[in-house]
């Protein structure tokens, strides 16, 4: 493990930038957070159902998933987590866990204790409404999961998923032009929304027949940002991006044009 001291939490600065203006001084302030950081690997559980857990972790590396098994052994996952998130924020009030949170890839991940997360929140107000409106916008991403799973067809519900990560990766800077890492695999996509892997092989290769994805060496290009919108039905707002960050520029690109802007 890695104390605080050498941690480098700049994903968690990036991804709260996103979504809202921070000073010099907050920026500081939680790049000083005490932490320790590990290092796990591919499909390790980070915190289990039903545990009572006493701290909450920040993704600094790889990626992260939700996700609940049910009777019989299916499981549904409920989001995907990318550098810069804080996955189990909520467990600082609901002190007992009603899923688990997993790492999908090797991944690195810094841990903070409830007392040190209570103690900063209380003295960094501000900071302490930040991270409750990035909790806000959590709750906003898995209303659209809901309204998808419950109404999109597999191929909007695939390209939507697209669209989302693709705005997420680009709104910290982790994606490379109109390239983002995708290691999700098919099974996984599956688990998220509700089909099965044959589906969701028989979807993709659409997309990409379409001319809408390319898929390679565990990353993932949008050939047609557009196409893939309208494909996924998709409108960002729920993302709640900055105007003035590039979540924020990608924002008013992803939504359709009134025609006074045209």
């Amino acid at each position: 493990m890695v104390p605080a001291s050498n941690a480098n939490l700049q994903p968690l600065v990036r991804k709260l930038e996103s979504i809202i203006d921070l000073s010099v001084e907050e920026r500081e302030a939680l790049a000083s957070l005490p932490v320790m950081v590990r290092k796990l690997k591919a499909d390790q559980d980070i915190v289990r159902d039903h545990d009572r857990p006493s701290q909450c972790c920040l993704v600094l590396e790889g990626l992260v998933f939700r996700y609940k098994v049910l009777e019989g052994g299916k499981r549904q996952i409920f989001s995907f987590h990318i550098p810069g998130d804080v996955p189990d924020l909520q467990s600082l009030h609901l002190s007992v866990m009603d899923h688990s949170l997993a790492t999908l890839v090797d991944s690195e991940l810094a841990f903070i204790t409830h007392d040190n997360m209570r103690k900063f929140i209380r003295s960094h107000t501000r900071l302490g409404d930040i991270f409750w409106r990035d909790t806000l916008i959590d709750a906003a991403v898995f209303r659209e999961w809901m309204a998808g799973i419950g109404r999109r067809d597999a191929y909007a519900r695939i390209a939507h998923l697209f669209c989302e990560l693709f705005m997420r990766h680009k709104a910290v800077g982790l994606a490379n032009g109109e390239a983002f890492p995708m290691p999700i695999t098919q099974a996984e996509i599956g688990d998220a929304l509700g089909l099965s892997t044959v589906h969701v092989n028989r979807t993709l290769q659409e997309l990409r027949r379409d001319g809408l994805i390319t898929t390679r060496d565990g990353t993932l290009a949008v050939d047609s940002w557009e196409g893939l919108r309208e494909a996924g039905q998709f409108d960002p707002t729920y993302l709640h991006f900055r105007q003035d960050t590039g979540g924020g520029r990608l924002k008013a690109f992803g939504r359709r044009l009134s025609p006074g802007e045209r």
